[in-house]
């Protein structure tokens, strides 16, 4: 009861509205009370098959520069505009689990309606001041034998996942919300394709991922803000969770379309493009996205995230790649080779890294994954001259202890989709093979 009754004290009465003065493109531009066009305030605006939510994204003067979530068929100059006060929040709740939402909260599943959580979510909240919040927690098992040897993960920790379209990334997704230990998964997919959205939540994720997880997702035929409006969305909901004590393991596919959706916004209201046409605005709202992830504060609760970034032409040094790189506390790099090859899921783990590695390998493991990079690394360095038989048996006692574990370790790393992995049987693996087999130098 005292919730509700902060919240109705907290309500604003007044009410704002303006008029549309012009429609420019996705742009449009509005007058009316100053003290309301502020930026990032919503508008509704009528019109004659119904209304139509916008953003301001920015100004021109006295003139306030707003882009639409949906449709904008309809909107004519002098149509009337009427600010929300509430402004972006949301209410998550624990029944959201196993359901499919959007960008706005509203579900797409048919499951019938949401309910509403006592305490307001901002979308765009800051994170956590940096001296507050907790320290990284204990090691948290993936499932994937290839992470959980060579890029493993604390609680709160974020990884970034760089491939090319096609590589793979759904895939370890899905056998990350499987296997992952974590009590809840909050998984956001910006601007996927429509008939992948409904493919990834029935078949991919399944009924046991399913319903420990929350959905929140944008197609890519969704306008720009509503896109980028589900990667804040996704955020949100796992602060929400976080804050009640829970293990969250957020899943972001992709910040790129992210970051595309930002950079659309931006060019829209008057931006100059820099770096390979992305505005300065995306590089300003990356760190606020991802800084959101993390341990919380004196919860006990802790947000662990896996973010995918869709590399431009395999390039991963390209804007959005280098930038994301510089934020994460690791990466892991799907290889377009190793998929060709018939190796899944695809990580090139002499190219991956987790920087928290020291900190959780117990000293039994550190000298197996060292020599396991080490024998990898070997035959990698000589790959084209075994594969032409120019190598001679026994030229080089460090390439032919590699030769004799790649194919085991290349089994090793191999995985279906629908096998998880724990930690204790993924180094009991590894050591069966440079141990037990006495090629251990």
């Amino acid at each position: 009861m005292q919730s509700l009754i902060e919240r109705v004290r907290g309500l604003e009465t007044r009410t704002y509205k303006g008029r549309v003065a012009a429609v420019n493109g996705l742009l449009i531009e509005a007058q009316g009370p100053m003290a309301g066009l502020t930026l990032g305030a919503r508008a509704q605006i009528s019109h004659r098959y119904g209304s139509s939510v916008c953003e301001v994204v920015g100004f021109r003067g006295d003139t306030a520069l707003m882009m639409a979530f949906g449709d904008l068929h309809g909107v004519r100059p002098g149509a009337e505009a009427t600010l929300q006060p509430e402004g972006a929040l949301v209410r998550p709740h624990e029944s959201w689990l196993g359901r499919v939402i959007d960008s706005f909260g509203a579900p797409l599943d048919d499951l019938g309606p949401l309910a509403d959580g006592p305490a307001g979510y901002h979308l765009k909240g800051g994170p956590p001041s940096a001296h507050a919040r907790d320290r990284l927690g204990e090691r948290l098992d993936l499932g994937v034998r290839a992470m959980n040897l060579f890029t493993p993960m604390r609680r709160g920790q974020r990884l970034g996942v760089f491939a090319g379209s096609g590589v793979g990334k759904s895939v370890l997704m899905s056998m990350l919300a499987r296997g992952c230990d974590a009590d809840v998964i909050v998984i956001g997919l910006i601007g996927e394709r429509g008939r992948e959205a409904r493919e990834f939540v029935e078949d991919v994720l399944g009924p046991d991922g399913r319903a420990r997880s929350v959905v929140i997702t944008e197609t890519s035929d969704a306008p720009a803000l509503a896109r980028r409006q589900a990667a804040y969305m996704t955020m949100t909901v796992a602060e929400y969770f976080r804050d009640q004590g829970k293990s969250v393991f957020c899943l972001m596919d992709s910040v790129t379309r992210f970051a595309l959706a930002q950079r659309e916004i931006g060019l829209a209201a008057g931006e100059p493009p820099t770096t390979r046409g992305y505005t300065p605005s995306v590089f300003a709202e990356l760190p606020r996205l991802l800084e959101r992830a993390g341990p919380g504060v004196k919860s006990g609760g802790s947000i662990t995230g896996l973010f995918t970034v869709l590399v431009d032409g395999d390039d991963h040094n390209e804007p959005v790649a280098d930038a994301v790189r510089g934020i994460l506390d690791g990466h892991i790099v799907m290889d377009r080779a190793i998929a060709e090859r018939g190796r899944f899921p695809a990580i090139d783990v002499l190219k991956s890294i987790s920087r928290t590695a020291p900190e959780v390998y117990e000293p039994q493991e550190a000298p197996l994954v060292r020599e396991a990079r080490k024998n990898l690394a070997a035959y990698a360095d000589m790959a084209e001259l075994i594969r032409l038989g120019a190598y001679a048996q026994g030229s080089n006692p460090e390439v032919d202890r590699a030769i004799t574990v790649n194919e085991p370790l290349e089994a090793l790393l191999n995985q279906a989709k629908d096998e998880a992995s724990s930690i204790e049987e993924s180094f009991a693996a590894l050591s069966a093979i440079l141990v037990d087999e006495g090629v251990q130098g």
